[in-house]
């Protein structure tokens, strides 16, 4: 019996002494090949058109890009395509305010009114910076207005004469008594930073930022500008893409007109773990959350973690921006970031996220699953309305894992045949749904659109 044990302990160790004596074997790489397979079905299903990458340990074990930067030229993503990033745009925002409090320029508790003499009186004396940071200013957002992207967005205006005409309506809550999340709050922050500064949010950026961490491939998007590797932005729809709509991006500002890549991502995400643009005392305060799980310009909540007895530290944030979608995500304690930029407008960047994290934490993930809309849409096109209901019912019996059945799924393929005008082929869609989903409001609110 000892005999066979000592042959049994020298098997393994000559199996593992092999494993890693393998020229480029690795744990690392085992993630980074699961990684890859999962992010390579997402783009086959047409879910994911853009560039990724993944650090673990403050280590990238995985990067990579996918589909085109430029359809029209065949250019393929890579690492370092640059892509905008919406909304991911706040967490510098709320980086060069926080500057602005170490050097004792500003305070959080500050009043609005107090630091832009052209705002309102009224509300602008009950606004602290503090409530432009975590959106909980009760100042509406510009991006919610019903006219917004059809007749506002594609218009330029100087930022003074913005704020007063789009970021100073009434009160839709007391400050602070509420978060509901508020391009304008982030307009108004870029504002203040060149109120105080003297310059532009621009040169700021790049002064206190871009410069001094070497991210040579972030910046201010600007239409006219030749930016070279630049991705361009596409919607997609169920059987192909579409250039998405102009946007004039002096309009996100502050709040989301940045641009970048994954990989000087990367180079930010490695500077927030030490103190060359901010102290710990000061960041220490930017990543506090406060209402919603909110902090300066970053989600932060705890979540189990495989290897910790105590939870483990979740900062995100996600963006979307005509034609483009993102997300950015670490885990302190493990030091893991994930980067996804995509370049076809929304899509459900959260579960890809999800899955990358199950991999890098070795637990199981859900498969990317088939758009049953798309399916549905292509049978009604080339046959009717009823053979695309026989086709829903006939697959979800028979492949009920390999399809996404989600109630959002058939909405967007009613409002999509409302805007073809097939109005009563968007009514038997809005049906069926009611049919799957008898307990959801929504359902029921496309049904009635759709019938009115």
């Amino acid at each position: 019996m000892k005999s066979k044990l000592n042959t049994f302990s020298w098997l393994l160790v000559f199996t593992l002494l092999v494993l890693f004596l393998i020229p480029g074997y690795s744990p690392a790489n085992d993630k980074s090949q699961k990684i890859d397979e999962l992010m390579t079905t997402y783009h086959k299903y047409r879910l994911f058109n853009g560039s990724v990458l993944v650090a673990e340990q403050g280590k990238i074990i995985y990067k990579n890009g996918f589909g085109f930067a430029n359809m029209e030229w065949d250019i393929p993503n890579d690492p370092i395509t640059k892509f905008r990033l919406g909304s991911i745009t706040k967490q510098f925002t709320s980086m060069l305010i926080m500057q602005l409090v170490e050097m004792e320029k500003l305070r959080v508790d500050d009043k609005l009114a107090d630091l832009l003499p052209y705002y309102r009186e009224d509300t602008g004396k009950q606004v602290m910076v503090h409530h432009l940071l975590t959106h909980t200013s009760g100042i509406p957002s510009y991006t919610g207005l019903p006219n917004f992207f059809a007749e506002i967005s594609r218009n330029p205006y100087p930022v003074e004469d913005f704020v007063k005409k789009f970021c100073s309506n009434d009160f839709e809550f007391e400050p602070g008594t509420k978060f509901k999340y508020n391009n304008s709050g982030y307009f108004l922050l870029g504002a203040i930073i060149e109120k105080i500064t003297g310059k532009t949010y621009e040169q700021v950026l790049h002064e206190n930022i871009l410069d001094p961490l070497g991210m040579k491939n972030t910046g201010y998007d600007h239409h006219k500008t030749i930016l070279k590797k630049r991705a361009t932005g596409y919607e997609k729809t169920f059987d192909s893409f579409q250039n998405s709509a102009y946007l004039d991006m002096g309009l996100p500002y502050a709040a989301g007109s940045l641009y970048s890549t994954v990989e000087d991502l990367y180079t930010w995400d490695q500077a927030l773990y030490g103190e060359k643009l901010l102290s710990n005392k000061y960041k220490k305060i930017m990543f506090q959350p406060f209402l919603k799980k909110y902090a300066y310009g970053w989600g932060v909540r705890k979540v189990a973690g495989n290897n910790h007895t105590d939870s483990l530290t979740f900062i995100s944030h996600g963006g979307g921006i005509n034609g483009f979608s993102t997300l950015i995500t670490r885990i302190i304690e493990d030091k893991i970031l994930v980067v996804l930029l995509n370049n076809t407008g929304g899509t459900n960047l959260n579960e890809m996220n999800d899955g990358i994290l199950k991999i890098l934490n070795n637990k199981p993930y859900n498969p990317p699953k088939l758009s049953i809309a798309e399916t549905l849409y292509k049978t009604i096109i080339e046959k009717d309305v009823q053979a695309s209901v026989k086709q829903y019912h006939q697959l979800k019996k028979e492949k009920p894992g390999h399809f996404n059945f989600s109630e959002a799924e058939l909405n967007q393929l009613g409002y999509t045949l409302i805007q073809k005008k097939k109005m009563s082929d968007a009514i038997e869609i809005f049906k069926l749904n009611v049919e799957a989903f008898p307990e959801a409001f929504n359902v029921y609110d496309s049904l009635g659109e759709a019938y009115s």
